[in-house]
């Protein structure tokens, strides 16, 4: 019991002295505040709160912190200081994906109790998507406000493809999926932001924003292939699949171009 006193007398006094206290610099001299030149990156900070709250609480199931993206889109986002006030923003996301399945399935005609062949389903996919911006910041103690406004556009495609062992025939007179192509899907938002943060560590800062902006998407047409069986002869159709569009204006939640909505954010600055 003694124990579990002194750790938690010993992690208030390790929050409180980080949460009051506005020195600007460390007893080592080191600088709270980011500086012209630094850049910076920043993840979720939820799990790292998380593991704190679990820590004092006495909680022996506490995970460790985990280095997670701020948002499910899986986008890189940082900063570049032109001056300790002023930074620009980016945001990356370069996704490339493919795959492969395949099924064995009983060769038709059949020649034989353990004949088979084999289906192959294949699936490839992009999405890429930028982000730039500019931030001001407010501020001469460690809490720091900030403010801004920046642009995004992002690329969406998709393919999938059957490749069937078995031939169209009199054997197999079916009519079959070759290939969908689902038309690119291209995005287009600005927002402006505001939030603020507080520097707990020597350029290491925990804080969060919201945002406000207008997004734009169009997904254009797409094609669906199939074989069929007729007149003894395979038969290859092609017909379009319809596109659509839509714009909205609203927060973060409805505006996912760049990630994040709301989210607690620890910023690493260097």
């Amino acid at each position: 019991m003694m124990m579990k006193k002194t750790t938690f007398l010993f992690a208030f006094a390790f929050i409180a002295t980080s949460v009051f206290a506005q020195d600007i610099t460390s007893k080592k001299g080191e600088l709270y505040l980011p500086e012209k030149g630094d850049w910076a990156i920043s993840i979720d900070g939820s799990s790292l709160l998380k593991y704190a709250g679990n820590f004092i609480g006495g909680n022996g199931l506490n995970a460790a912190p985990k280095f997670d993206f701020l948002s499910t889109n899986q986008t890189i986002i940082g900063k570049y200081f032109t001056s300790p006030n002023t930074a620009y923003r980016f945001g990356a996301c370069l996704g490339f994906m493919a795959n492969s399945t395949t099924t064995i399935v009983a060769a038709i005609p059949s020649t034989g109790p353990i004949t088979t062949v084999d289906d192959v389903y294949k699936y490839s996919g992009t999405n890429i998507g930028l982000t730039f911006g500019k931030e001001w910041r407010k501020g001469k103690t460690r809490l720091q406000g900030f403010y801004g406004a920046e642009a995004g556009v992002a690329l969406t495609t998709s393919d999938m493809k059957n490749n069937y062992g078995n031939p169209l025939s009199t054997f197999n007179p079916v009519s079959r999926l070759t290939e969908i192509k689902i038309g690119s899907t291209f995005n287009l938002g600005v927002r402006g932001f505001v939030g603020a943060e507080y520097f707990i560590f020597p350029k290491i800062a925990l804080g969060g924003e919201f945002g406000w902006g207008l997004a734009f998407t169009s997904r254009g047409k797409g094609t669906r292939t199939t074989d069929n069986w007729i007149g003894n002869s395979v038969n290859t159709q092609e017909s379009k699949t319809g596109g659509s569009s839509s714009f909205s204006a609203s927060t973060d939640q409805l505006n996912s171009i760049f990630g994040s909505a709301g989210t607690i954010r620890l910023t690493l600055h260097f």
